[in-house]
């Protein structure tokens, strides 16, 4: 795994930098509805790189992506409102550009004194983003980075991707790893380089096939693996019970059974279960005993006897890593079980760590500390593919000299 040998956003900022150009790939990928953003943990993260850039008098180019448009431009993916929210955080207004490598842009970055902020819009309304042709790619690198004297990866959240702004660019410009990027990384290689123990592992979502990896790569490492979300009834069945109308992947049974014959009593699972006949907030929900699902309904959620399980194997751990909900935390029926586990997390004395995407998502939509937890990452399917061991292309173009 690579996590070493980058060069630090403080190496360019003992530089003169006042006066220059700094192109700043950040992950600004925020929920967006109607234009209005859901959640600004992302936008918030990248303030410190930003802060520190803008404070020491460079004219700051930020990029990124948001959603997934078709490499056209869609109305419902501008960064626009991302621009408004970013200049209320920062305390002054961030310009932005129409366009991300054409004329408004052109116009937007020449015009842009030291200490001023501009944003782009979004990365990947060019298709040359995200081409999978190095030429296409090349070129709309090259445009990019003529906007850049240096340039600055933020974004851990997109550095798996082999992309123009993360792969590309760093090779056209003198390139650095920002403060998140360098977060990140110490607290995975913390969580993967001789852990603390009890090291315990809590893991959700909806899918056995988007997680086996990372089980497959920590399970060496843990004292326990707790396993809830829709995930947990591929496990379920695969230990002989019925589960109704719940989240199952059929063909990943034999794996779930061959990974809890290997584990042994190290995998967790849920004792009971909250069901409904409906995926609804005003569907009529009960508890039952995981070999009592019946066969009309679904598993929304952990019941209280297996949150009481959940935390014991969380008391007293060293080190906790947790990814997904326990259940459908958006809807108020099925989102104790979450709330619970969350809040034994956070209780933990030694590292905790919230794994981004919906865990960190919960954490903001149960109004929980934020303080409470070590790290909340930014980092989803990035953060599970550096815990699989896996090479990160960002990486590697940031530890190219």
């Amino acid at each position: 795994m690579i996590a070493v040998g980058l060069r630090s956003l403080d190496e360019l900022l003992a530089q003169e930098v006042r006066g220059r150009r700094v192109l700043v790939r950040a992950d600004l990928n925020v929920p967006l509805d109607n234009g209005r953003i859901g959640d600004d943990g992302r936008i918030r993260a990248a303030l410190p790189t930003l802060t520190a850039l803008r404070d020491a008098g460079a004219a700051v180019v930020v990029c990124s992506h948001l959603g997934r448009p078709k490499g056209e431009p869609d109305p419902r993916y501008s960064l626009a409102p991302v621009a408004v929210r970013l200049g209320e955080l920062l305390g002054q207004q961030v310009r932005f550009a129409a366009d991300t490598v054409g004329e408004s842009a052109r116009a937007t970055v020449e015009g842009l004194a030291g200490g001023e902020v501009a944003l782009l819009e979004n990365l990947r309304f060019d298709p040359g983003e995200t081409s999978k042709d190095d030429a296409e790619r090349g070129a709309f690198a090259d445009r990019l980075a003529a906007f850049g004297d240096a340039y600055v990866d933020d974004a851990f959240g997109a550095v798996h991707r082999r992309h123009a702004s993360v792969y590309d660019v760093a090779a056209r410009l003198d390139h650095y790893a920002g403060w998140l990027v360098l977060r990140e990384l110490d607290v995975l290689q913390r969580l993967t380089d001789s852990p603390a123990t009890p090291y315990v592992v809590v893991l959700g979502g909806a899918k056995v096939s988007d997680k086996l990896a990372v089980i497959e790569a920590l399970l060496p490492k843990v004292d326990r693996l707790l396993i809830g979300g829709g995930m947990c009834f591929t496990f379920l069945a695969a230990q002989g019970h019925g589960v109704g109308t719940s989240l199952l992947e059929q063909d990943m049974v034999d794996t779930c059974r061959n990974l809890l014959s290997r584990a042994g009593d190290r995998i967790v699972l849920p004792s009971d279960v909250v069901v409904a006949s409906a995926l609804s907030a005003d569907a009529g929900y009960s508890t039952v005993e995981v070999s009592a699902i019946p066969d009309d309904r679904m598993g929304l959620d952990i019941g209280p006897d297996s949150v009481d399980r959940f935390e014991q194997a969380l008391a007293g751990a060293q080190t906790v890593f947790w990814n997904g909900p326990m259940g459908v935390f958006e809807l108020p029926p099925f989102r104790h079980g979450t709330e619970c586990i969350a809040r034994a997390i956070a209780a933990v004395d030694g590292l905790t760590v919230v794994g981004g995407g919906d865990s960190a998502a919960a954490v903001r939509v149960l109004d929980l500390d934020e303080e409470a937890f070590d790290h909340i990452s930014t980092g989803g399917g990035a953060s599970l593919e550096y815990l699989e061991g896996r090479q990160l292309p960002g990486l590697v173009a940031l530890e190219t000299q």
